[in-house]
Parts: structure tokens; C-alpha cells; sequence
């Protein structure tokens, strides 16, 4: 009977054995000399991940000229739109649209009509009112003219007077002539058309000085001053010379900028106004450190920067502030007189980490000593 009873209960006496190994084991491992657990803090200091490695390049800062970089546009120095001074019907036009053409070159002329038939009258009219005038004069020192009649005669003479310069200018104002060198943009007429006075002939612009418009900021706007000497680079390709000639005593509203304009000869006609250009005002001198744009990254706030090991050997992110940008890499100005800057692997590292700064010099002599192994 009892042997059919344990029979019966083996398989829970078999689980209830195996549970209280397990317990009597688990109970060993914390009534023990405790010597595992002293072991786990150097375990723990021994399985810690790896400092990453980087490449590095210490170098110094140098002098330059900061370079202040905006993008603006080219234009004529001056645009002016020819207006008819008097009326009359085109006869004559002087120049195409698009010519180059020299100061008091003729542009349009409009028929002469009666104008030098007037203006024969007018001159005859001031004769004979000279006349007058020199006889009543003779006739007052005699007592026999008043003062009155006198003075009358002078007035008849300076209308008269009036009358021929107003018949000298209509008959100078039948001719447009180009107001300065430069070039004709457009022209409102052609020969046949009649004109008043006030309706426009002609637009006529100044290529042979051309000026390059650009905003700087107000934190640059301080280092630009007129007749300061500067560079445009233009859309083709071109680099050109001049002198500042204006620059706006107030900023835009919207913007906050400044208007700077860079004055450039261009006497033999070869630029073109209107395209787009880069313009480069010299500021300062700082020290900056030359480095490869490839070096630049983004921060989390979307700061474009260097990383570089501080002092402390700590990977520290500096916000690049780009003194000079040339063809063989750009300035950086803001970094340390002497600066240890990662060159290779700053993409995995974060601010504040610290690694293992390898120098350049020292990757090159392990190469060339391999070089010289696998030479051998």
C-alpha cells in the first residue's frame, strides 16, 4: 500500500528535489567569502568599452585679412530716360539700340520747321531795341527823356532778349544728344514720329563705369568705408577691381543690411552690367588656422563647426567663424592660437568624449616604414 503511494508521488517528489538543489545552491553563492563579489568591479572596469581613436593635426594659428563674402549684382553707374524738350517730327536717328556711343553724339533729331525763321526775328527785335535803348539814353542826358521812358526801353530790351534765347534753345533742343559715354539701352522712336514736349525718345545708360551692388551685414558694415579698394568676382568667371563709392548710412528695414556699392572702369566696354557677382571687402587681420571644408560638421543645434581635443583631451566642437575661403581651403578664425584639430574620424565622436588622439606624423611614419619593409 505505502509502496504504491510513493509510486504514485515520485514525479512531485522529483520537482520538489530539484527545487531545493537550486535554492541550496543559490544560498551557497551568497553565504560565501564574498570573493566574487569583490571580483565584479574589475570585471566591470575591464569589459568597459574602448576609447574610440581619431587622427589629429596640431597646428598654428596665422595673420590674415579677413575677408568679408557677398553676393550681389552688376549694374550701369547711371540710367537716364531722354525726354523731347520741344516738339517736332523725327527726321534723323543717330544710333541703334545697343550702340556704344560717345558724349554729345547725336541720338535723334526732329525737323527744323520755322525755328530759324524765328529765331532771325528774334535777333533783329533785339537789334532794333538796342537801338532804342542807346537813343533814349542819348535823349535822358539831354533832359529830354524821363526816367520812366528810360526804364521802359531797358525792359523792351530784356524781353527781347528773352524772346532769342528762348529761340536759340528750341532751335539746340531739336537735337538728342547722348548726355555722357555710354550706350544706348533703348529708343521709344523712330523717324517719322512725332513728339511733344515731355514724351520719352531714349534710354541711355553708363557702361564704361560699372558698380556692383551688394548688403552686408551690420556686423560688417563697420569695416567698410568709401574709397576703400575691393574685388568683385563675377558670374563669369571674371575677378575685377575698384573702389567703394557708397555706402548706406541706414540699414534696410526688412533686412537689417547695409547697401554698398563697389565702383569698377570698364572703359574699353568689355563687362557686362545686370549679371550676378561675389563681392570681397578686405576687413581685418585675425589668426586663423587653414583647413579642408571637408573638416566642417554640424552640431546639434545646426551649428557648422570644427571638433578639436582641448586641453583637457576632451573632444570640444567651435563653431566655425570662416575668415577667408580661398582654393586651397578656408580660413578659420575663433579657434585656439594653437590647435589640435581632428582630421579623421570627427564624425564619431561627440562633444565632451574622450579618445585616443592619434598625430598625423605618426600614421605617415608607419606607412612609409611599411613601405620600406614590403621594399626590402
Amino acid at each position: 500500500m505505502n509502496l504504491g503511494k510513493l509510486k504514485e508521488y515520485r514525479s512531485w517528489l522529483l520537482s520538489a528535489g530539484i527545487a531545493l538543489a537550486v535554492v541550496v545552491w543559490l544560498l551557497s553563492g551568497q553565504i560565501g567569502d564574498g570573493a566574487p563579489r569583490q571580483k565584479l568591479p574589475e570585471l566591470a572596469a575591464t569589459t568597459a568599452a574602448p576609447r574610440s581613436s581619431v587622427r589629429v593635426r596640431t597646428q598654428s594659428a596665422e595673420e590674415i585679412m579677413r575677408t568679408i563674402v557677398v553676393n550681389g549684382k552688376t549694374a550701369p553707374a547711371r540710367i537716364v530716360n531722354l525726354a523731347a524738350e520741344t516738339d517736332g517730327r523725327v527726321e534723323f536717328i543717330g544710333a541703334k539700340r545697343g550702340a556704344s556711343v560717345d558724349r554729345g553724339i547725336v541720338i535723334v533729331r526732329l525737323d527744323e520747321r520755322d525755328r530759324h525763321a524765328r529765331l532771325a526775328q528774334a535777333e533783329a527785335t533785339v537789334k532794333q531795341r538796342e537801338v532804342e535803348y542807346q537813343g533814349r539814353e542819348k535823349l535822358m542826358s539831354e533832359s529830354y527823356v524821363s526816367e520812366a521812358q528810360l526804364q521802359e526801353a531797358v525792359a523792351q530790351l530784356e524781353a527781347a532778349k528773352t524772346e532769342l534765347t528762348r529761340a536759340r534753345l528750341d532751335l539746340e533742343y531739336m537735337t538728342v544728344r547722348a548726355p555722357f559715354d555710354g550706350a544706348l539701352q533703348a529708343r521709344q522712336v523712330e523717324e517719322g514720329d512725332f513728339v511733344s514736349r515731355g514724351d520719352p525718345i531714349a534710354r541711355f545708360v553708363d557702361n564704361r563705369t560699372i558698380i556692383v551692388t551688394a548688403n552686408v551685414s551690420e556686423f560688417d558694415a563697420r569695416f567698410v568705408e568709401t574709397g576703400q579698394t575691393a574685388q568683385a568676382r563675377l558670374a563669369t568667371g571674371e575677378t575685377v577691381h575698384g573702389k567703394i563709392r557708397y555706402v548706406a548710412p541706414v540699414a534696410d528695414e526688412a533686412t537689417r543690411t547695409f547697401e554698398v556699392e563697389l565702383e569698377i572702369d570698364n572703359s574699353d566696354g568689355q563687362l557686362r552690367a545686370g549679371g550676378t557677382a561675389e563681392l570681397r571687402i578686405p576687413a581685418e587681420r585675425v589668426l586663423a588656422h587653414r583647413v579642408s571644408p571637408s573638416l566642417l560638421t554640424l552640431d546639434d543645434a545646426g551649428n557648422v563647426g570644427l571638433k578639436i581635443i582641448n586641453d583637457s583631451g576632451e573632444v570640444e566642437f567651435v563653431v566655425a567663424d570662416v575668415a577667408l575661403s580661398t582654393n586651397d581651403g578656408i580660413w578659420i578664425a575663433g579657434l585656439p592660437d594653437t590647435a589640435t584639430i581632428i582630421t579623421v574620424g570627427h564624425g564619431f565622436v561627440a562633444p565632451g568624449s574622450m579618445v585616443n588622439a592619434v598625430p598625423e606624423s605618426d600614421v605617415d611614419t608607419a606607412v612609409a616604414s611599411k613601405s620600406g619593409d614590403e621594399d626590402h
